[in-house]
């Protein structure tokens, strides 16, 4: 039988009145035995009415407790309901704030295990990208210096790829201090007023080789003299830009073309990144901005990709509060859109 403490107290009230009010309808009655016998009576109901009002309320709350705190041992954080109807009990208030107290902890244990863990996956990562680049400049250099400098031909041959291979590791390490920073939001955006169409024509003219190699076309979708009026800072803008459209390079088919639109709203522009390439299987798309992330696993070793290109274009364009959206179909191509704000009056 569950009872509250004003229930108990009531019950308790109550018993002792009655067995008062008994002793003393027969008072006249007793004699010194009926007294002491009475005395007895009285000490003993009243001795079973508190004790078991103490273990009714008290000790079955400080069980609960108990209980309560063994559960949270186990990790069943599947709160149980109190056997008490009266809410304001202050040991039931202690089994709840022990309950959430104890939550809180774990989930902050689970965080910091979560964040160990890819911290370790991290260094793991950085450790293997960097080993590549120097191991190749380390063979080459060596190879020099045990005779090939002799032969002119190996020596400016090899001198090359060593180069190469040191201009990737910079690359490398440019692009983790670069995504250090603006994870820790030490870079500040320079935002300013300025002209897509000319960016992106810009970008194009950049990688119209590679997209030349590839037989895909770029295209970008604006008028001639039309002009859009981006408020955000140009360079970062220009290096997310070279990095979806590199990237829609890289993964796309022989004859495919690749598009660049702009889309005018109230307030921002979406710009948009389409392709109809490979596309990217639903298992990926969530991982795609991951550091050192790589769909085709063929290309773990691709030297022309530090593997953070993604991961720094979403620190950046969350950095003008909006957020990258990918849309995919495997076989079909692949869609990333963003919201930058429009042109800002002074």
């Amino acid at each position: 039988m569950n009872l509250n403490s004003r229930t108990l107290a009531f019950l308790t009230s109550l018993a002792v009145a009655l067995v008062l009010t008994a002793f003393l309808a027969f008072a006249d009655r007793f004699s010194s035995q009926g007294w002491l016998a009475a005395l007895v009576v009285v000490f003993i109901s009243s001795f079973l009415l508190v004790r078991y009002s103490y273990e009714s309320l008290v000790f079955r709350e400080i069980k609960n407790v108990y209980s309560s705190i063994e559960k949270i041992r186990k990790q069943d954080f599947r709160k149980t309901e109190s056997r008490s109807s009266f809410t304001t009990n202050p040991l039931e208030k202690i089994k709840d704030e022990i309950y959430l107290i104890t939550e809180q902890k774990q989930q902050e244990i689970d965080e910091l295990k979560r964040l160990q863990l890819l911290r370790s996956d991290f260094l793991a990562d950085v450790s293997h990208e960097l080993k590549t680049p120097i191991f190749a400049a380390q063979g080459f250099i060596h190879t020099l210096l045990d005779g090939a400098m002799d032969d002119i031909n190996v020596r400016d041959k090899f001198l090359l790829k060593a180069a190469k291979s040191l201009d990737n590791l910079d690359a490398l390490v440019l692009d983790l201090i670069n995504i250090a920073q603006l994870e820790r939001g030490v870079v500040k955006m320079q935002k300013q007023n300025f002209d897509a169409v000319p960016l992106v024509r810009e970008i194009f003219e950049q990688l119209e080789q590679k997209a030349t190699e590839s037989q895909i076309k770029l295209h970008l979708e604006a008028a001639p003299q039309e002009q859009i009026i981006l408020y955000a800072d140009r360079n970062r803008i220009r290096q997310v830009l070279i990095n979806l459209i590199d990237n829609a390079i890289k993964y796309g088919k022989k004859g495919g073309n690749i598009w660049v639109l702009f889309d005018e709203g109230k307030k921002k522009y979406t710009i948009t990144v389409k392709d109809d390439g490979k596309g990217i299987a639903q298992e990926h798309i969530n991982r795609i901005f991951e550091r050192f992330y790589r769909i085709d696993k063929s290309r773990a070793r691709d030297t022309t990709s530090t593997g953070l290109g993604l991961a720094i274009c979403k620190h950046i364009i969350e950095a003008h509060k909006s957020f990258i959206a990918v849309k995919s179909e495997v076989g079909k191509g692949s869609t990333m859109a963003f919201k930058l704000q429009r042109e800002k009056k002074v």
